[in-house]
């Protein structure tokens, strides 16, 4: 008898020649190659037939249209774009996990600019030759920082892994034990040294380093000391570390080349906005050290990328290293951080014009319109379903910068009385476009620090839409 039904049931699997002629699928075919619907076409069909062999499936499962309805539902889960745009509502401005920083209009508008036309990527107008692609930022990094000259790659762990297997492969470089950093992804200093070829010797204690201790470990096969900020975490208390000036007096004295891996990388003050602690590009280099690494896509606010600053004799030996063809930049990202580093000598200055300095630089004030509006559209709304409140939170500049630096300001408080807040956050990250969100106890926060553009007023419409999933 369960033979005859599967038999039965085998028969009621249209044909490929009258799928193919339904209107849903007409429309896939006039936006995906048809080779590309027939694979999938015959795939459902297949898991059809495996799911009648498990007496998975009744009749109407096999009705025409509901067969048609599962080739879409899979052409949909297959061929769309896997990378979406969405909203983050953490207050988490540099979110490693959400694309790091966002780019204005203006920066996307010239990198679009670029990447649709041919352009003098490695090409000198002037002279008609073949020209270098980082001479495109070497004015704009001179007049910013007052560095020498400049190397962009594709981020900040490649810099650091071409320098260190530039200046000192099969050699030692002098680190403080205390610097050993480890960054997003389990990756850290002393594995990055060791990949470059450089040797680690590490020195002085994880709280405390005096510049005897660089001194003492000097010896014939040093070729280089580092500094490392640890930008991603403090040491506070009974500490000591060396200061860039003993560092580049140290240097100078026995006759090495001095680096720092400042990480995130700024060029701006924060102080104003209440970040008193991170220093800048410019004020590194200002020492007189000799190579300063760090990140594009981070406090600088542009795109990923490792940048290399300082004196033109090791920047110029760097970049004939055969390793900067596997680790450069292409057109878009260079046009991305050229339009970036523009927007420093712009008359608007950047922090109105990036995103990333504009979000760590609102104040609550200005957060709280957006708060207002939020929760006056979803208490008229959602009426007796949920309590929403206001309540003062704490955000971060994210991207493993400033750790111990809090930006202050209101988040929407929603608390829904039928349902759990885990269940609206899941609700809420399956939406389109997703919205990212807290849940603290039994509430879901929004941060209004991190929306873009007009995000304050389409969130409302999504918080809704998510309630209307879960009662449905």
């Amino acid at each position: 008898m369960a033979d005859s039904n599967s038999e039965a049931l085998y028969s009621l699997i249209p044909s490929v020649d009258k799928i193919l002629s339904h209107p849903r699928i007409n429309a896939l075919l006039g936006r995906y190659a048809q080779a590309v619907v027939k694979r999938i076409l015959i795939a459902t069909l297949n898991d059809l037939r495996n799911s009648i062999k498990k007496n998975q499936l009744t009749p109407e499962d096999l009705a025409f249209d509901s067969v048609v309805g599962r080739i879409c539902e899979m052409a949909e889960r297959r061929l769309r774009p896997n990378l979406q745009t969405l909203i983050n509502a953490t207050g988490v401005v540099v979110h490693t996990n959400l694309g790091r920083s966002p780019l204005s209009w203006k920066v996307a508008e010239r990198i679009l600019e670029i990447a649709t036309s041919y352009s003098n990527l490695e090409y000198d107008v002037e002279k008609g030759k073949r020209g270098q692609r980082n001479s495109h930022l070497n004015s704009l990094i001179e007049e910013l920082t007052g560095a020498q000259a400049i190397l962009a790659v594709n981020n900040n762990a490649a810099a650091v892994l071409l320098a260190l297997g530039t200046l000192a492969k099969g050699k030692e470089v002098i680190v403080s034990r205390g610097e050993l950093i480890e960054i997003g992804g389990s990756f850290r200093i002393p594995e990055v040294m060791a990949q470059s070829g450089a040797i680690l010797r590490e020195v002085g204690a994880t709280n405390r380093t005096h510049p005897r201790d660089y001194i003492q470990a000097i010896n014939e096969n040093t070729a280089l000391i580092l500094k490392v900020h640890t930008s991603n975490y403090r040491i506070v208390g009974f500490t000591r570390e060396i200061s860039l000036g003993e560092l580049v007096e140290i240097g100078k004295e026995y006759k090495l080349p001095t680096m720092m891996d400042l990480g995130s990388g700024c060029l701006v003050d924060l102080s104003p906005f209440g970040l008193p602690d991170e220093v800048t590009v410019q004020d590194v280099l200002s020492t007189g050290i000799d190579i300063v690494s760090f990140s594009g896509d981070k406090l600088l606010g542009g795109p990923q990328a490792g940048i290399l600053v300082g004196k033109e004799e090791y920047i110029s030996l760097m970049g004939s290293n055969p390793l900067v063809r596997a680790l450069r930049m292409d057109k878009m990202t260079l046009a991305g951080l050229e339009a970036t580093l523009q927007e420093y000598i712009s008359q608007v200055g950047p922090t109105g014009s990036i995103p990333t300095l504009a979000m760590i630089s609102k104040s609550p004030d200005e957060l709280m319109i957006d708060v207002q509006e939020i929760t006056q559209a979803l208490e008229s709304e959602l009426g007796d379903e949920a309590q929403i409140s206001v309540e003062q939170g704490v955000g971060r500049v994210g991207g493993g910068a400033l750790p111990m630096s809090d930006l202050i300001g209101p988040r929407v408080s929603i608390k829904p009385k039928v349902f759990s807040a885990a269940r609206l956050e899941s609700s809420l990250r399956k939406g389109n476009p997703a919205v990212i969100t807290i849940v603290k106890e039994d509430s879901v926060l929004l941060d209004p620090r991190t929306f873009l553009y007009n995000q304050a007023q389409i969130v409302p419409r999504l918080i809704v839409d998510a309630f209307r999933r879960i009662r449905n």
